[in-house]
């Protein structure tokens, strides 16, 4: 149905690296403003995360922004509703660098977002990239499953509990924290979660799981003033904040100033 080479007589791969990538912080966007997107793409930003889940972003806005976002230097990565097959591959074919995958509460779990995520023999992602529809860059299955970051995020107690066994998975290469969720998955405060750096606590488990299994661990901060406790922990790939905090803080730099 497609061509399996990049569109474009002159069309070239772009640069080689990873979506969410070392010492790198990210913007969370809620909303699905296709020239908001776009512009905050280029404020220095090294990635951009589309939140699919609990943001505005339906599959419409999906492919705008995938459009929108296909030239820019930022990356952008989507976090997907759940574990579904549907929204994983189209997320990709809309051009993500990488996916977020929320929900997950066991191996099984993980199992499956990284099914979704590669072509065979990896995985089952159906092949039909959406990036030539605008000229856009188009990766052949071996290039896509070489380069594309499978992010699984660690939110849940099962994943907790899962989390040596998930980190261990092939085709898994990010665990991301999700704090929010964990604390109350585990009945404790966000603060709390936060301030235990012992290599017991949660998120001590979570990195030294990493670490043993030569992968990496980023984590949705949302409001700048918890970047630094995430990079106490050792955490550098960051979500510092969204588009709704940022336009608040904007506001109020405005305000402040006048």
């Amino acid at each position: 149905m497609y061509s399996t080479t990049p569109a474009g007589p002159d069309r070239e791969a772009p640069p080689d690296r990873a979506a969410i990538g070392p010492d790198s912080r990210g913007l969370w966007l809620m909303g699905n403003d296709v020239d908001l997107a776009r512009r905050l793409a280029g404020t220095g930003f090294d990635w951009l995360a589309l939140d699919a889940q609990h943001g505005a972003i339906d599959r419409s806005a999906l492919v705008d922004l995938g459009r929108a976002l296909g030239d820019v230097e930022a990356n952008f990565v989507v976090r997907v509703p759940g574990v579904d097959h549907a929204w994983i591959g189209a997320s990709l074919d809309a051009g993500a660098a990488g996916v977020i995958v929320p929900s997950i509460a066991s191996v099984e779990d993980a199992q499956e977002a990284v099914r979704a995520t590669y072509y065979p023999p990896l995985g089952e992602r159906s092949w039909g990239p959406l990036t030539p529809m605008w000229d856009g860059y188009a990766p052949d299955a071996e290039r896509a499953n070489a380069h594309v970051q499978c992010a699984v995020m660690i939110e849940t107690a099962g994943a907790l509990d899962a989390v040596e066994e998930i980190a261990a998975l092939d085709g898994v290469n990010l665990l991301f924290l999700g704090p929010v969720d964990l604390s109350l998955s585990l009945g404790m405060s966000l603060d709390d979660l936060l301030a235990d750096t012992s290599d017991s606590g949660p998120v001590g488990r979570i990195l030294a799981a990493a670490r043993s299994h030569g992968i990496e661990v980023a984590a949705f901060a949302g409001d700048p003033a918890r970047v630094p406790a995430l990079r106490a922990l050792g955490i550098d790939r960051i979500a510092v904040a969204t588009d709704i905090a940022l336009v608040a803080l904007g506001a109020q730099q405005v305000l402040d100033l006048t």
